[in-house]
């Protein structure tokens, strides 16, 4: 069962997701992110997965081949994409019904809810433009397959399956069968839903020939 993406990451998982995130931003390989700060693949692989412990100075050149400040590796912005597959829903059963909780978000302001109809198109999809800040979408897929997120991280979804991605960056949606439809619910918040939520520089490790220990 995937973590709900609003939960309280720790601070592996925070590095490791912006890490992640900003590298795919730059449309920049693992080898190449490797050469620019000095780290070897197999130390950068761990920290992605949430695997490593890195040092104050692993953050410093990871932001410097990042190009970005360091703090930015330990504060989380936005909200990440949440999917929850068709066969990890559990479904409670009440007097007249039943119901299986797609998701959860707290808040109020604008909210749209639509089915969709998708055909297969010819071609790279196009680019869908950043809607306004704090913007999400609520994807249930009923037939075919999709596939939908931020253009540089997208998921690929099959009927039964639910995603929540944030739609205030540029994002995709593509049917992959001939045909597809789903159920989406888009929510924009009168306020910003997420602030940044920054966390304390992890303590200094020990460190080997240039490199901390993961």
């Amino acid at each position: 069962m995937p973590v709900k993406s609003d939960s309280v990451p720790t601070q592996n998982q925070l590095v490791a997701r912006n890490v992640h995130r900003f590298r795919r931003e730059r449309a920049m390989s693992l080898g190449e992110l490797a050469r620019r700060s000095g780290l070897s693949k197999q130390t950068l692989s761990k920290i992605e997965q949430g695997l490593g412990n890195p040092t104050v100075d692993t953050l410093a050149q990871l932001g410097a081949a990042l190009d970005l400040p360091a703090r930015r590796l330990l504060t989380e912005w936005g909200t990440p994409v949440y999917v929850q597959r068709h066969d990890e829903g559990s479904w409670f059963d009440r007097m007249e019904w039943s119901e299986r909780i797609l998701d959860e978000t707290y808040g109020s302001g604008y909210v749209r809810t639509l089915v969709l109809r998708l055909e297969r198109a010819g071609g790279e999809p196009p680019v869908i433009d950043a809607h306004p800040s704090g913007t999400l979408h609520h994807l249930y897929v009923i037939t075919g397959r999709i596939r939908t997120g931020p253009v540089n991280d997208p998921v690929d979804l099959v009927a039964g399956d639910f995603a929540r991605f944030p739609g205030d960056t540029p994002h995709l949606l593509a049917c992959l069968s001939d045909r597809a439809s789903a159920h989406m619910v888009t929510t924009v918040p009168q306020v910003r839903q997420f602030g940044p939520t920054v966390t304390s520089p992890p303590a200094a490790a020990s460190v080997s020939d240039g490199e901390e220990l993961v």
